[in-house]
């Protein structure tokens, strides 16, 4: 459903579909899925209004039904599977990494998760035949992590062109919280005009954890949090892309991991993320990882191998 359905909805007249335009509402979806307090602020129309416009979207979307399991198993179909370079590590993960999914990798500095998103970044940009997604990949960076040179060491691995992959890489460093979830919307702009398949956001809760300080924040910031795990999952369904998170941990006993880490965020992230693989390491380059959260997959470890070429068996 595009824009000229939008303009059908009633109320809708060319002032107001403009101010949905430039807000980033460009599919019926996105209006029925949103709430009237946000539609209102960013389409700058009185909440009232949003309403209605929300309450129409619906039902020219028809969202609130009920679905047949055979119709879901259906759409299942179009979910497109990522490889990483491991046999072991995508078979943990059911084929390779799920579109229209969030998989968060959490770890201790130097276990691999940024490596990883390097990695699945030129993968992104392979065949299908060879476990790519023949599309883009955006890359919102948070802590000045992503390097170029990674990207041409483990293109010339792969024999492919480092420049044509760094052209359909694109990177841009999030200042703060608020900077790094706009750059979500900013990245659903773009998608219009290139095939991104693929997003990451490296790391998730870095600045979400310096800027709010204390108990007296931690409201305000899990619901920042929960908004930007939402909006990372509309565009993931939007344009059937992966959804790659990094995430902190911190250095407290946790019986349930056995291991003394846990991840930054709390119930929101652990809840919102599909997937959720713990990282750590081993000898030699190796990496251990282990998907401690699933819908459908059981929980398991994988080794893999990071070394300049890359993410290998």
């Amino acid at each position: 459903m595009s824009e000229e359905e939008i303009a059908k909805l009633p109320g809708v007249g060319p002032a107001i579909l403009e101010k949905l335009k430039e807000a980033g509402y460009n599919d019926i979806m996105m209006i029925a899925v949103d709430s009237p307090k946000n539609l209102a602020e960013l389409a700058e129309v009185g909440e009232s209004t949003a309403a209605k416009l929300i309450a129409a979207a619906k039902k020219a979307a028809d969202v609130g039904g009920f679905e047949t399991g055979d119709v879901l198993l259906e759409r299942r179909k179009t979910i497109a599977k990522l490889g990483s370079g491991s046999k072991s590590l995508d078979e943990l993960m059911g084929g390779g990494f799920e579109s229209r999914a969030i998989t968060e990798f959490f770890g201790e500095f130097g276990s691999g998760k940024t490596q990883l998103c390097h990695q699945l970044a030129v993968n992104c940009t392979r065949p299908f035949e060879e476990g790519g997604l023949e599309g883009h990949t955006m890359i919102i960076d948070t802590e000045q992590t992503f390097r170029p040179e990674r990207i041409v060491q483990m293109s010339e691995a792969l024999d492919l062109d480092p420049d044509e992959i760094l052209k359909k890489i694109h990177v841009a460093r999030a200042f703060n919280s608020h900077h790094q979830t706009l750059l979500v919307d900013k990245a659903t702009e773009l998608a219009k005009d290139y095939p991104v398949r693929m997003l990451v956001v490296d790391s998730l809760t870095a600045h979400f954890r310096a800027e709010y300080i204390g108990r007296g924040a931690l409201a305000e910031r899990q619901q920042m949090l929960n908004k930007h795990m939402h909006d990372l999952l509309r565009f993931g369904d939007l344009n059937n892309a992966v959804i790659a998170v990094t995430n902190q941990v911190a250095a407290k006993p946790d019986a349930f991991f056995g291991d003394p880490t846990r991840p930054i965020g709390g119930h929101i992230v652990g809840h919102t993320a599909t997937f959720r693989i713990y990282l750590r390491k081993s000898k030699g380059g190796k990496r251990i990882a282990r998907l401690i959260d699933s819908p459908n997959l059981p929980e398991a470890e994988a080794v893999f191998q990071v070394s300049e070429a890359g993410i290998s068996e």
